[in-house]
């Protein structure tokens, strides 16, 4: 046989034992090939279930404002097709706020369940409660999402806080999401930057409060008047505020409170009688709404006869920090921890960091 002809029917031969030997084996080769570097990628929700990403989304839905920041603050903006309770024009930092206002409106605030489903996106970032769990009116079932290509992504540190064992006392679970989200999105090098950046800023305020004993920490409540002014909904010991406020120096009047939220009388503000208080608005769209709010809130606790005698409102120790930024996760957790201990422990910050940030503005 000649050396072309014998070569030929060798390479005949291992063809055919490719062909039948291929099975499993070229499908798992394949699936191989088209995993992206870094991946995959496998996340939980709050209820355990898991979620694997093989690659990094190209298009995003965001819940709200608080989830694009933090898609945003990765690097991650031009991928955001699309978001609910959009932020304000000029209430994210300035290099944030041009790209946000890029970002398509699908509601002002749920994205309805049927623009959600047809949006195009292979990945929706939720902040809030789990969701997928019954279709109808409320969210899309995990059939729907599955069947639209929609793939899901919790902020654990705020969706899952309903189902809390213990107070929150850091920023643990918040870094966690980011490390996720970074991981998901293939900015995992810029996630640990955001959170180099928020440790340090932590750090320095836990530097400058140690030594106060907890009994002698000022008292602090997170006042939202948004949710009720007749009865209150006010955050306990399982929410990222807890964590806030704890490591900022202060004690949440509302610390023994073993839930994220709960409704109370304004009985219970004034028996324990805080020193200070958060004005807590939620965002209202734009810099001057906002503005707006937090003088309405002001006023309120002014003029309202079960108010105006408490200790905080008699001295004007009224906080005009908003409500995102101190109950939802995000880097701003951090710059909220430094504004207010800016504003409760002015000398000893100045002390430990003498460029740290500006203090929250009061009433």
């Amino acid at each position: 046989m000649r050396p072309t002809v014998r070569w030929a029917a060798v390479v005949a031969v291992l063809l055919l034992l490719a062909t039948g030997c291929s099975g499993d084996d070229g499908k798992e080769a394949r699936a191989d090939a088209d995993k992206a570097p870094g991946y995959p990628v496998t996340v939980t929700d709050c209820s355990g279930a898991q979620t694997v990403f093989d690659k990094p989304p190209e298009k995003i839905v965001t819940s709200n404002a608080s989830s694009l920041e933090l898609l945003l603050r990765l690097g991650a903006g031009d991928r955001v097709v699309g978001t609910g309770w959009p932020p304000g024009r000029g209430t994210l930092p300035s290099e944030l706020d041009a790209q946000a206002q890029k970002v398509k409106v699908l509601s002002r605030t749920v994205i309805p369940r049927e623009k959600l489903l047809v949006s195009g996106a292979d990945l929706y970032v939720n902040t809030f409660a789990p969701v997928g769990e019954g279709g109808g009116m409320g969210a899309p079932s995990n059939a729907e999402f599955k069947a639209a290509g929609i793939k899901r992504f919790q902020l654990k540190s705020t969706a899952c806080a309903p189902t809390g064992d213990a107070p929150v006392t850091d920023l643990d679970a918040v870094e966690t999401d980011i490390t996720r989200l970074g991981a998901v999105t293939g900015r995992s090098e810029r996630a640990h930057q955001l959170i180099d950046g928020m440790r340090k800023k932590v750090d320095t305020v836990q530097k400058a409060v140690r030594g106060i004993a907890r009994n002698e920490q000022p008292s602090y409540f997170l006042f939202d008047i948004d949710g009720g002014t007749k009865e209150l909904t006010v955050a306990c010991n399982r929410q990222v505020a807890n964590a806030v406020i704890t490591l900022a120096g202060a004690r949440s009047i509302f610390s023994d409170c073993d839930d994220d939220h709960r409704q109370v009388g304004w009985e219970e503000v004034l028996s324990r009688n805080p020193d200070w208080i958060q004005l807590g608005v939620r965002n209202r769209g734009s810099v001057e709404a906002n503005e707006k709010a937090f003088d309405d809130a002001r006023n309120w606790l002014r003029t309202n006869e079960a108010t105006k005698g408490l200790t905080a409102v008699k001295k004007g120790r009224l906080l005009r920090i908003g409500l995102e930024r101190t109950t939802i996760a995000g880097v701003e957790n951090a710059e909220t921890v430094e504004k207010i201990a800016a504003a409760l422990h002015p000398d000893r910050l100045a002390a430990a960091a003498p460029a740290a940030g500006d203090p929250a503005d009061l009433g």
